[in-house]
């Protein structure tokens, strides 16, 4: 949802005057997209008929990438918010969007987190970490 917001926000602006937005546009729908095929995948609980595939090693590897470039569009979407920009509608969707860059960005370092502890073996429930000794 909310990298929806991101591109959501930029395409309702004159984005395609600055070509920082470009840049920003790409990362956001590229990374939207797959990341709804890939809840899709989970939700349709596909990834069982692809065993062969380390999926653990797949997700951790998709988000650190995500996280390497949502870091570059956030820091390019906000420098190129102008507060002095003649459309002040244009300046507050930029604005809010540099936000949801910076709130997307942070989903995608937890999700490169609790990816990399799921491909270590770390990432255990209470119900299955419960050891009992009698």
């Amino acid at each position: 949802v909310l990298g929806l917001l991101v591109w959501a926000l930029i395409a309702d602006t004159t984005y395609h005057l600055h070509a920082a937005y470009g840049w920003v546009m790409f990362v956001s729908i590229f990374f939207w997209i797959v990341t709804v095929l890939f809840f899709v995948t989970y939700l349709l609980q596909l990834q069982l008929k692809f065993y062969m595939i380390p999926w653990s090693l797949v997700l951790m590897i998709f988000n650190a990438v995500a996280t390497v470039l949502y870091i570059t569009a956030f820091v390019t979407c906000a420098a190129a918010v102008q507060p002095t920009s003649w459309r002040q509608w244009d300046y507050n969707r930029r604005a809010a969007a540099s936000f949801f860059a910076c709130l997307v960005m942070i989903a995608y370092v937890a999700g490169t987190f609790f990816s990399f502890r799921a491909w270590k073996g770390l990432g255990s429930n209470a119900a299955t970490s419960q050891v009992t000794d009698h």
